[in-house]
């Protein structure tokens, strides 16, 4: 630790070394009059860590936290590649995604009760491109928390993990190595145990992916440590504040009219448990209304509200613990009633309707030329696309509720992004099936773990689609009840089970491994032997949910949709793409206005052709054929001539390849003069006998060499 007085405030510096760098936290060097400031350094990675806190707002019910991740193009040295938008904007989806990753272990460390507002801003100011700097982030959210002495039981550090050549678990990789490997981790932890898991997978065996989460929790305490020391260092003063909690005379009296109602009878499906549930706030409602004026009514009504859900999550949470019964009724490994359907929207290239329980995603699948792949423009990528995109849509009325309609808000963007990772694993190469894909799940009716939903019915829908998926995939949401010493945990957690619960833990698979994984904890930290009981409960009820689906569905189709473009592909030299393009676009204008046929090039050659019409389509390859074909040794040609020399004659055989026909090869007899034989412009059909290692090309027109 150093100190150095510097404008007036005290510079506090905090430094350990951590996975082959030196890790810094700074405090007072910006940020005067923020609540928190510290200032993170990791290499050439430097992030400013920002926690703003204020007084509780009367205004609102619930803790009013913000996290949020901040990319700065100037960071990496990029201007935006927006032609039209240079400064930044709206965050980009993977900020969005990075502000949860930060936001989702840090919240539930907070006391319940708690309302004062805070906002916690984590802005990337440098980066090192050979890694991505959201574990740097979420130290210095953390850290900024640690010192502005609210009741934030901190501190919590992150890792992001892959795999190197030889099977280690490594760390702090490129994006380009760490998505050509097999495992992409990111793991977030506290002192007590871990709080976070994210993943996205190549068909990882559930024992590795429980090996990478105990490594990467071994790896973050230097980073919790060294928080730790810059909170002693600065000793902040500890904030006063006032939990709300529930009214005990409410708790009371809302207990003792319960009492002895949530019978068995209450341990139903869902529609007849939900309706039940129903019938009894009603009547719990109207008793204590009753009891009140209609002003006490008023200002107790939310207290009311909030004991009768207290006390059902309390039945929840004992039903299981006691009994080993689910609030609807079944077992702790048991999953709800499965249905699916296929091809149920006529004119879409692919569609399915995937049913759990009460909870029913549509999926819809669109098939595009690769040109219609989505362009990236971060702070972190350069010229990106992303071929395969999944969008989730959830409206109020999924839940029975109104809800304005908008642009999908984070929760959507992490749900979707989820259900993506699950199936890019299994998707074919560009080679293979040259197609931007979109998939899009438009959720019908909530009741827990609609990513998982969303993740089998776009299975479905790209396989009636006709993707060639590698294999397919399903997913389950996986909870957890902590009893003391005793863990539970839940296969197929339903809504009522996950507001009662520990856990979130939402696995996806194909029948070789995981494809991706999301875990959220609300209790401080758990051993990673847990999360390798919840894992191997998963794998059952990912293979029951699978047959389930291959039954409606075996596999991909062998056709596309008649509605889908049909694409064909045309690997060419690159030096031969100036060919295709011609001057100023001319010749692919030209052979794209004329045949209709959509042509897309990339710069090592591949280049697609899409349409609908198959004599259209078969122009355009004749056509980009003729341009780029290379010349074979052996292959007859309609050749034209265009130079007559006294030894010979040059004939053009492709576009911009000229051969040379020597006079002695005109013909089986003796020729005299070349223009005996032929002259310019003439169409001659001549062979190409060879080609020497200067490039230049032996052509022969004898009737023996052409026959």
């Amino acid at each position: 630790m150093t100190k150095v007085i510097q404008t007036g405030k005290e510079i506090i510096s905090v430094s350990t070394e951590w996975m082959g760098r030196t890790l810094t936290l700074e405090v007072n060097r910006v940020g005067f009059r923020t609540s928190a400031s510290v200032l993170v350094r990791y290499g050439e990675t430097v992030v400013l860590g920002t926690a703003q806190t204020g007084p509780v707002n009367p205004n609102l019910d619930y803790f009013p936290l913000s996290i949020d991740y901040e990319e700065k193009f100037y960071a990496s040295g990029k201007i935006s590649g927006s032609r039209f938008i240079k400064r930044e904007g709206r965050p980009s989806d993977e900020a969005i995604l990075i502000g949860r990753l930060i936001d989702r272990p840090i919240r539930p460390l907070f006391p319940k009760g708690y309302r004062n507002e805070c906002q916690v801003v984590a802005s990337v100011l440098s980066m090192d491109p050979t890694f991505r700097p959201d574990a740097v982030a979420m130290v210095a959210a953390s850290a900024a928390l640690m010192i502005t002495g609210t009741p934030y039981d901190g501190p919590v550090a992150g890792l992001r993990v892959g795999l190197d050549d030889k099977g280690e678990f490594t760390t702090f990789l490129n994006r380009e190595t760490m998505n050509a490997g097999k495992l992409d981790l990111f793991v977030a932890g506290s002192k007590s145990g871990i709080m976070m898991v994210e993943a996205g997978a190549s068909e990882v065996s559930e024992d590795t992916v429980t090996d990478a989460i105990a490594w990467a929790y071994d790896q973050i305490q230097p980073a919790i440590k060294l928080q730790e020391e810059l909170r002693k260092a600065v000793a902040p003063a500890e904030q006063a504040y006032e939990l709300v909690k529930p009214n005990e005379d409410v708790q009371t009296a809302a207990a003792k009219w319960l009492d002895g109602k949530l019978t068995e009878d209450f341990h139903q499906p869902y529609p007849e448990r939900n309706e039940l549930l129903a019938a009894l706030k009603q009547a719990y409602t109207e008793h204590f209304s009753a009891e009140h004026s209609e002003d006490e009514w008023k200002e107790l009504k939310g207290e009311y509200a909030e004991a009768f859900s207290l006390a059902m999550h309390q039945d929840v949470r004992k039903g299981i613990v006691e009994k080993g019964v689910r609030p609807d009724g079944r077992g702790l490994k048991e999953i709800r009633p499965l249905s699916s359907e296929v091809s149920v929207l006529s004119r879409t290239h692919g569609s399915s309707l995937f049913t759990r329980g009460l909870t029913q995603a549509l999926n819809i699948v669109t098939l595009a030329p690769l040109s219609y792949s989505q362009i990236v423009d971060t702070m972190e990528v350069t010229d990106g696309e992303r071929r395969y995109m999944h969008h989730y849509n959830a409206p109020g009325y999924t839940v029975g509720e109104i809800k304005r309609l908008g642009s999908p808000g984070r929760r959507e963007i992490g749900h979707g992004y989820l259900a993506e990772r699950a199936l890019t694993a299994v998707l074919p190469s560009e080679e293979d099936f040259p197609y931007s894909i979109r998939s899009v799940t438009e959720i019908m009716s909530q009741n827990g773990s609609t990513s998982m939903a969303a993740t089998c019915s776009s299975c479905l829908a790209l396989m009636d689609a006709g993707v060639p998926l590698k294999r397919p995939v399903s997913g389950v949401a996986m909870g957890l009840m902590v009893d003391g010493d005793n863990y539970y945990v839940l296969t197929d957690l339903a809504d009522q089970e996950d507001f009662a619960g520990d856990m979130d833990f939402k696995v996806t698979g194909t029948s070789e491994g995981i494809t991706a994984l999301q875990m959220d904890m609300k209790v401080h930290g758990l051993p990673a032997e847990v999360l390798k009981q919840a894992l191997d409960q998963a794998r059952e009820a990912r293979a029951e949910i699978l047959e389930s689906m291959l039954e409606t569905l075996p596999g991909p189709r062998d056709t596309l949709s008649p509605y889908a473009p049909r694409i064909e592909k045309l690997m060419i030299n690159p030096d031969k793409i100036g060919a295709v393009i011609g001057k100023g676009g001319e010749t692919i204008n030209k052979i794209t206005s004329e045949t209709g046929v959509m042509i897309d090039i990339k710069e090592d050659g591949l280049i697609t052709f899409a349409s609908n019409d198959p004599a259209k389509m078969e122009q355009a390859l004749t056509w980009v054929r003729s341009l780029t074909e290379e010349p074979e040794v052996g292959k007859i040609y309609e050749g034209t001539v265009v130079s007559i020399k006294d030894f010979g004659a040059f004939i053009n055989i492709l576009p911009g390849v000229d051969g040379m026909c020597h006079i002695s090869a005109m013909s089986d007899q003796r020729v005299e003069k070349v223009t005996d034989v032929m002259k310019e412009g003439d169409k001659v059909r001549v062979k190409l006998m060879a080609i020497d290692d200067r490039g230049r090309l032996s052509l022969s027109m004898k009737p023996a060499d052409i026959a």
